[in-house]
């Protein structure tokens, strides 16, 4: 996962500060209301709505716009959008494989955005089924290093069915099964480890490595994905060296 995760953990540091900060608020917004409207008003007792309010808190999203989306969500407030998840399947350059997960109330315009940003960007979209097994679905937990070491990690939640942590650099990225991604979550907090994020996401099985100008353009491609309002998550099966990111980076 090194060089993928690393430009992912750049990447959401880039975010808060830069022009796209409003669009991901509108995206961890949509997130929590969601949630809210499949589980229920009440953190405690759904999961997926806890794990949504506290990745929109660590992005500094205002609490009085997570109470409100929580509210439209579980139907207290009006306002709240009918959203639908939609996953599009396709390649990218270098026979890259990508998901793209939607959250949408308008299925036409999610899939004219995907296929305008995928063909734009040497894409092209796939068939139900050709891509998504070269995926897992898994839980995946983000934690700061902070002077731990990912013996550490692994212990403080081996019991709870932590599979593997990998080193991100700045942190420490924790994958169990996508069932057990709340005993993970638990274990860790318990033990006193702090986590950036705790969700369920896809894990590719196996990569392709890109050199500095693949690099490049798969990167164009996923930045053209998130640009659309409906696109909430974007996977892709590729690997990025150190040495290629540092001068992608640069």
């Amino acid at each position: 996962m090194s060089g993928h995760s690393k430009w992912a953990t750049t990447k959401h540091k880039k975010a808060v500060i830069d022009a796209k900060r409003g669009k991901l608020f509108a995206k961890l917004i949509k997130n929590i209301e969601v949630a809210a409207r499949m589980g229920g008003a009440d953190p405690d007792g759904n999961p997926t709505l806890y794990d949504a309010i506290q990745k929109a808190k660590k992005q500094s999203v205002p609490n009085k716009n997570i109470d409100s989306a929580v509210k439209r969500g579980a139907g207290l407030e009006a306002g709240g959008a009918d959203y639908e998840t939609i996953m599009y399947e396709g390649y990218g350059p270098n026979g890259v494989a990508v998901l793209v997960e939607c959250l949408t109330d308008n299925r036409n315009r999610a899939a004219s955005d995907v296929r305008v940003a995928m063909t734009r960007n040497g894409g092209s979209m796939a068939d139900p089924g050709s891509v998504s097994y070269l995926f897992n679905r898994k839980g995946v937990v983000i934690v700061p290093k902070n002077g731990r070491s990912e013996d550490d990690v692994l212990e403080a939640a081996l019991e709870a069915g932590v599979e593997e942590v990998n080193d991100l650099g700045e942190n420490f990225e924790v994958i169990s099964e996508a069932t057990d991604l709340v005993a993970v979550r638990t274990a860790l907090v318990e033990a006193g480890i702090d986590y950036d994020s705790a969700e369920v996401s896809f894990v590719p099985s196996m990569q392709v490595e890109l050199d500095e100008d693949g690099a490049r353009k798969i990167f164009k491609l996923i930045d053209a994905l998130d640009d659309s309002d409906d696109v909430q998550n974007v996977f892709a099966n590729f690997d990025v060296p150190d040495d290629v990111m540092a001068k992608v980076d640069a």
